[in-house]
């Protein structure tokens, strides 16, 4: 069997793309697609940290590699070697315990945006695959680290 790769087989190795951090969390973009509005992300949470709450336009598939966390609307925890279907129109707050032992480490990948929501349920802000492209590169500059290569 010969090593044939398709020309559209993309790949992304372990640490060419660099953590950024800020409030509680670590995040690098591993691929979007802007057309599509894709994007995948993975996430390293803080024991504590509490996401604001927010309302999903599309679907969110969520591999949970260590620690363990849950919404605060549910009763679930979801810990390592979890898998998280969340359908298109989910309204939820991510938290990580405070008595987790180390970091929570999560995959996303996310279909369409982010509403961010305040106390009230109000729009306070997006996050799409074009927001969260432009947020990780700027974050990436300001960290020292360049400009990250990531799949699109």
């Amino acid at each position: 069997m010969t090593g044939i790769v398709h020309p559209d087989v993309r790949f992304v190795a372990p640490d060419t793309l660099p953590w950024v951090e800020g409030g509680g969390m670590k995040l690098r973009v591993l691929r979007v697609d802007i057309d599509e509005n894709i994007w995948v992300i993975e996430n390293k949470f803080s024991p504590g940290f509490t996401a604001p709450g927010h309302k999903h336009t599309g679907k969110v598939d969520a591999f949970t590699l260590s620690g363990r966390w849950h919404y605060l609307e549910y009763l679930i925890d979801y810990e390592a070697g979890s898998y998280v279907y969340e359908p298109a129109n989910s309204v939820h707050t991510l938290h990580v315990p405070a008595d987790n032992s180390g970091e929570t480490h999560v995959i996303f990948v996310m279909q369409g945006a982010n509403l961010n929501l305040d106390a009230d349920g109000n729009v306070e802000s997006v996050t799409d695959a074009v927001s969260i492209l432009a947020a990780y590169e700027y974050m990436c500059e300001a960290q020292g680290f360049g400009t990250p290569t990531v799949l699109r």
